[in-house]
């Protein structure tokens, strides 16, 4: 028999058009990323349809609210949030079928009145349905909500067929090695690997995605990705804005649990990862794990490879900012950290001698991640100046926020008699090439979760490799208490000793 995926009316169509039958379940209906993500998620979906035609939402929550009042909130919600207007027949697709459900976390018995819902809507489907459980709750309840899942028999639902039941996990996933490790103790005693979907938003962004499509379908950039031809590799995480109304969740946080553990390591991990063999989910998560295994541990203390900062008072885009500490619930006497970088190792034939630096912090001079690979200096013999070789290294820079694209730095000769150069940049946006209303990573997510792709989420295995890195640095720091924690102005790059990082080392912060 032919091979259908050949015929040729079917070349061409989206692997998306086949998501089976499903309801997705999200825990902490109520909540912000419910509101402000997950809904205009959904409705995108349904409104590109790419949604089965037996879709079926139900929000789980504590908060007592009746149904019609939760589709009239998450109408709300897309109107707000969504990156499209609300079109009335893509929301009815969704409303007619959006159903809530009261319960607590740790009740059994909410979560067998789940399971009845469920049998309900299979019955009224006349299908079997995959159900997709999605926990956007506080990480204090990731563990009641994962054993109810089992002990009601929700985990366990047409296990083994392609309508298997699936768990999607936000972060923070553990606060350390010790708690991450358990934590997938608890999902291991109730769900399987391939149930299990750790979500990194940052990993659904176009820009982390092309990154593969950059090293890997262009020939002018994989012979050069190597300790021949590259200097430095930086990876920048930045937001001008404080803690806000996050100093609960930020004090027992801090910068290098809420950025670099995840977002920051998953784009170094893609970054510099081998070739996988493929593009299927586990050779590229292999080879992401190998990766993270390759790095050196971390030298700590004066001269070594972690610096850490809190913002004091300053001016970010010209208006006055607080300090952290006079932020609203913030402990007068925080020894919270808003800045963290490292300076990374990695031991491997590919990258050994070349250092990575990694960075994130509030209140610094803008909101930007990017990306960008330093390449060694051509000799400048050609181009001095008055005896200075000033060549500028070239780069390849990522921009992964907010605007989407990437940038090549290159040197080019300044028009006129004589020859002098001058670097120059050559760019590429997402929004000028492709249009900007550009799916947001929440659709991307969601729809992978539902055809049980795992390209872009993040293995058991691979968590505990990154916490197994920062957790030391983390205990470091709690024995240091203040000593060590450098002050830097809102509104500036950060404190001097992540300067200091780079500048032992020959290098120095890019300005992006």
């Amino acid at each position: 028999m032919a091979d259908p995926s050949r015929h040729p009316f079917l070349q061409g169509l989206s692997k998306y058009r086949g998501a089976p039958a499903t309801v997705i379940v999200i825990f902490g209906a109520s909540g912000d990323l419910t509101a402000r993500k997950l809904l205009p998620a959904i409705y995108n979906l349904s409104h590109d349809n790419l949604l089965p035609p037996d879709f079926y939402l139900i929000g789980f929550g504590r908060k007592p609210v009746l149904e019609e009042e939760f589709r009239g909130h998450a109408e709300a919600a897309i109107k707000e949030f969504s990156r499209r207007e609300i079109n009335p027949a893509a929301w009815s697709r969704v409303a007619r079928n959006t159903f809530y459900l009261t319960g607590g976390y740790d009740e059994r018995g909410a979560f067998d009145r789940l399971h009845v819902l469920i049998q309900k809507l299979e019955a009224q489907a006349g299908r079997a349905l995959q159900s997709l459980f999605y926990i956007s709750t506080p990480p204090t309840v990731f563990q009641p909500i994962i054993e109810n899942l089992g002990a009601s028999g929700l985990a366990q639902r047409h296990f083994g067929s392609p309508q298997q039941s699936k768990a999607v996990i936000e972060k923070p996933f553990g606060r350390d090695l010790a708690s991450a490790r358990e934590l997938n103790r608890v999902i291991a005693g109730v769900l399987q690997e391939a149930q299990v979907f750790r979500i990194d938003h940052y990993l659904g962004k176009e820009t982390v995605q092309d990154l593969l499509v950059q090293r890997f379908a262009n020939a002018i950039f994989e012979p050069l990705w190597n300790r021949n031809y590259v200097d430095c590799v930086q990876i920048t995480v930045a937001e001008d804005g404080g803690v806000g109304s996050r100093a609960g969740y930020y004090e027992q946080s801090g910068c290098l649990r809420d950025m670099i553990q995840n977002h920051t390591m998953q784009l170094l991990a893609l970054t510099a990862m081998e070739p996988p063999v493929s593009l299927e989910a586990e050779a590229i998560r292999d080879e992401k794990v190998k990766l993270l295994r390759a790095i050196q541990p971390l030298a700590l203390g004066p001269g070594g490879d972690v610096a850490r900062g809190q913002y004091a008072s300053g001016l970010v885009g010209g208006q006055p900012a607080p300090g952290y500490r006079e932020e609203d619930g913030v402990n007068a006497e925080s020894t919270t950290e808003t800045y963290a970088s490292l300076r990374l190792a990695i031991n491997n034939w590919r990258w050994a001698g070349v250092p990575f630096y990694l960075r994130s912090g509030k209140r610094l001079a803008r909101r930007v991640s990017e990306i960008a690979i330093q390449f060694k200096c051509p000799p400048g013999t050609l181009f001095a100046q008055d005896g200075q070789f000033d060549l500028a290294a070239n780069t390849l820079a990522f921009q992964i926020q907010p605007d989407e694209g990437s940038t090549v730095l290159l040197n080019a000769k300044i028009p006129g008699l004589e020859t002098r150069t001058q670097p120059v940049k050559m760019h590429f946006r997402y929004a000028t090439t492709f249009g900007s209303n550009t799916p947001e990573a929440y659709e991307r997510l969601v729809l992978d979760a539902m055809i049980s792709d795992g390209t872009l989420f993040i293995r058991g295995d691979e968590t505990e490799a990154s916490w197994r890195l920062i957790t030391p640095v983390l205990e470091h720091w709690q024995a240091q208490q203040k000593e060590g924690l450098d002050s830097y102005a809102a509104g500036s790059w950060g404190p001097k000793a992540a300067d200091d990082l780079l500048v032992s080392h020959g290098h120095e912060w890019r300005k992006p």
